[in-house]
């Protein structure tokens, strides 16, 4: 079992071993350096990779900046007072998870342009032509802002976590040393709460790294759009690989500074079980403020989004692009064959730490557990370096496979770290208790584990299908001739300015989204009754 494990893993990491391919490929000495002076890169470096490095830069910082307070700020008010509307704010903060950052940036510049409902509505109450103080969405600013309104509850459910799982004493030794509430959230609650919150600014950091679509309708030139426009509009291979390795070392650095602060998780907690304080009730203006924050928060991240999407739905009629249903089955084919095999190697991968007990078996899937942290783009150039090696790059436009292989690279993690958790709650004891019955390896999985962890397969499954269903940056690079999805179709209807037609795709997708969002709700809403 253990050389089927490790001959996975060499699959799998293939595609980080086709970047470098290029230097090799392409020449050496003094042939790859003409070759590197005459060709994209120098173009690139002489006109825009400062401002690709420069807008990278300052968006992950403003993103940062907004995941912070807007799901920090959340988390705290939620956790920590009892005020009107709590109930439903508790778990309704998490669903602009189900919206794609890529059409979260449409609606967004829908909403905000000139002739959106807002500018529209302020140009006659004001009475003038122009509001020449209104900034410009499609912006640098409005890529910020779109995409921390689409990314903050990665920080919100892993701040509201830490700050619920507080020591009750701790608040009350701040009220003993004369701390007011805010003097106690900033000199003791959020340095203790520090690694996790950073942890969720991480993912979404990484997601904003990932993205394609949203920062390519917003005109904001990153390394994400510079990799397409290399490979796609230049077709030069050395470029994309530079690029994309220039990504990647944003990515590490992140996922380096991640790892770092989640080590110092330890000493935030002692492992003893905390009594947790009581929330405050609010009353008054404190409590109409507190309410305020949360409601303009899910009123901007998800409500209006999801009411333009069905306004374009109901402009566009009961008409059907004809188009849609070739889409929706694409879609669910890619998602549910992915979700399939990824769940099978999940389940051979985690059993076999499980039953060998080998350090590098464990090493492997934490290895493997990086995926998640490709972006997309990066992703699509390893492989087709790849591919270019062994000439077999026509086998993109025969067949959805090297699709599949994409996505099984970048959301195995998802259904790796459910399986395992499943396991984790499978006690040795029990392994041990079968072995003595006289049951085999093969029976005491069929008879106790499946049973037992049919629940954490079922939501591993469901987690990579719909991460593949809103999956654009690989898809664009790698699918077939004439082989769009959901994603793909409502990118494009975007870039056309078409965007009354993309209003059933994306509620389609949002849709699917969803359902895990809902899933993980309940999990919320049950945690809170104990």
């Amino acid at each position: 079992m253990s050389r089927v494990v490790v001959l996975i893993a060499v699959l799998l990491s293939l595609p980080l071993l086709g970047l470098f391919i290029p230097f090799f490929t392409e020449g050496s000495g003094e042939a790859a350096q003409e070759l590197i002076a005459q060709g994209t890169l120098l173009h690139l470096w002489q006109t825009v990779l400062a401002e690709y490095v420069t807008s990278t830069l300052l968006l992950l910082l403003g993103v940062g900046l907004g995941v912070f307070v807007l799901g920090v700020g959340n988390a705290w008010l939620v956790a920590n007072y009892q005020f009107p509307g709590k109930k439903i704010f508790e778990w309704a903060l998490i669903l602009p998870l189900a919206i794609p950052t890529y059409v979260m940036a449409y609606l967004f510049v829908d909403i905000l342009q000139f002739s959106g409902p807002i500018q529209t509505t302020l140009r006659n109450i004001f009475g003038l032509e122009q509001l020449w103080f209104f900034p410009d969405p499609r912006s640098l600013g409005g890529a910020m802002w779109s995409f921390s309104f689409c990314l903050f509850p990665y920080v919100y459910l892993i701040a509201r976590t830490s700050f619920l799982d507080r020591s009750g004493r701790l608040s009350e030794a701040a009220e003993t040393l004369g701390y007011s509430g805010f003097q106690a959230f900033f000199r003791l609650v959020l340095p203790m709460a520090r690694p996790a919150i950073f942890a969720g600014m991480a993912l979404a950091l990484m997601e904003v790294m990932a993205d394609y679509g949203a920062v390519a309708y917003f005109g904001v030139e990153t390394f994400a759009t510079g990799i397409f426009r290399a490979w796609l509009s230049f077709s030069d291979r050395l470029a994309a690989v530079q690029l994309s390795l220039g990504l990647l070392v944003f990515v590490i650095l992140i996922f380096y500074m991640e790892q770092t602060n989640r080590a110092r998780m330890r000493y935030a907690s002692s492992g003893v079980v905390q009594r947790a304080a009581l929330p405050r009730l609010l009353k008054g203006r404190k409590a109409f403020g507190a309410f305020a924050v949360c409601g303009l928060t899910l009123l901007c991240a998800f409500l209006l989004p999801v009411a333009a999407l069905l306004k374009l739905l109901w402009e566009q009629g009961l008409s059907l692009d004809v188009r849609y249903l070739d889409w929706l089955q694409n879609s669910f084919g890619l998602s549910a064959i992915t979700a399939l095999i990824s769940v099978a190697c999940a389940l051979l991968l985690a059993y076999g730490a499980r039953l060998t007990k080998s350090a590098t078996l464990q090493w492997v899937n934490r290895l493997l557990g990086l995926g998640y942290a490709l972006p997309g783009a990066v992703l699509a150039v390893g492989i087709l370096s790849v591919l270019g090696l062994f000439q077999v790059a026509w086998i993109m436009s025969a067949t959805v496979s090297v699709l599949i292989y994409a996505y099984l690279i970048r959301f195995l993690s998802s259904s790796l770290q459910s399986v395992e958790a499943g396991l984790s709650r499978i006690t040795p004891s029990m392994d041990g208790t079968a072995a003595l019955l006289g049951a085999t390896p093969w029976q005491t999985m069929r008879d106790i584990h499946f049973p037992l962890l049919k629940r954490s397969v079922m939501t591993a499954g469901l987690f990579v299908f719909v991460d593949v269903m809103k999956e654009l940056p690989a898809t664009l690079l790698l699918r077939p001739f004439n082989f769009d999805t959901l994603a793909v179709a409502t990118y494009q209807l975007a870039a056309d300015e078409r965007l009354s037609e993309l209003a059933l795709p994306s509620l389609t997708i949002v849709t699917a989204g969803l359902i895990p969002v809902i899933l993980l709700s309940r999990a919320m809403s049950k945690s809170n009754r104990y």
